[in-house]
């Protein structure tokens, strides 16, 4: 899938201008989230800005609400946001805040940033679609960082109960969270097993690798009264090489010589 790569490399340098411009941000996770995104979107989701308020549109729960650069970018991509646009991320008066807020721009299914709380809305969603007789599906992106919280636990009891197989959850698992490496400050392994324990269809994956994520969501569209968990396994700040790694960029903005660098790099994988 050359064709969605592409975008989602284009997209990264949207991601790198935008934090620059804001002189803050998260660039680790949202790099890490982008191909992600890129094919729920292109591929499932199929936002629109005439579609984007339909009541039978398919909904996107970002819970990382810190990875919203990301977001963003693909809106923009989907034509929901003017590009322009993006580069007045996290200003005062902008509608594009440093998290969702559905409150400044409806587009965003819900306002997220309290961490671990986006799985619980999208099972809130998920419920009413079921209760309505209605087909859209619900997809909720989430951190490992948050996965630690309690509230996620008490959803990843409750969604299988309810047999919400219109729900596709979505780990961005990059393996960093702010205070270090996910497994030394709160270990969520063996996961996959866990998961399987509590009753979701679990798909394990390369979380960079467009086929492996299509088919992944391609699979989790079956009504098989299960939720579906898709665990893609990511690299923090993918794509440019001084920023993978677990920690050190999960909260920085890149500066002039640094976006420079990284605008060159993604330049290079485009070229």
């Amino acid at each position: 899938m050359p064709a969605l790569q592409r975008s989602a490399n284009e997209m990264r340098i949207d991601i790198i201008r935008m934090l620059h411009a804001a002189g803050s941000g998260h660039p680790g996770g949202s790099l890490s989230l982008i191909d992600i995104l890129t094919v729920l979107f292109l591929r499932y989701i199929k936002r629109t800005k005439e579609n984007a308020q339909d009541p039978d549109r398919h909904r996107l729960v970002l819970s990382k609400g810190h990875g919203v650069p990301a977001l963003y970018a693909v809106l923009a991509r989907c034509g929901v946001i003017p590009h322009e646009d993006l580069l007045t991320l996290r200003q005062v008066d902008s509608y594009l805040q440093g998290h969702p807020h559905n409150g400044s721009f409806p587009p965003v299914e819900a306002s997220t940033g309290s961490l671990g709380q986006g799985l619980s809305i999208a099972q809130g969603m998920a419920m009413a679609a079921k209760l309505d007789r209605k087909s859209y599906k619900v997809y909720c992106v989430m951190g490992d960082g948050e996965s630690q919280e309690g509230q996620v636990w008490e959803a990843l009891l409750s969604a299988p109960h309810h047999k919400l197989d219109n729900l596709i959850v979505v780990l961005d698992y990059n393996k960093g969270q702010i205070d270090g490496p996910t497994n030394q400050i709160l270990n969520l392994e063996p996961l996959g097993d866990k998961l399987r324990a509590f009753n979701w269809d679990v798909q394990e994956i390369d979380g960079h690798d467009m086929q492996a994520i299509d088919d992944a969501v391609a699979r989790a569209q079956e009504e098989n009264g299960l939720p579906h968990f898709i665990i893609a396994n990511t690299v923090k700040g993918k794509g440019v090489s001084f920023m993978e790694h677990p920690t050190e960029w999960h909260g920085k903005a890149p500066n002039a010589v640094e976006t420079e660098a990284a605008i060159k790099e993604l330049e290079a994988l485009l070229n």
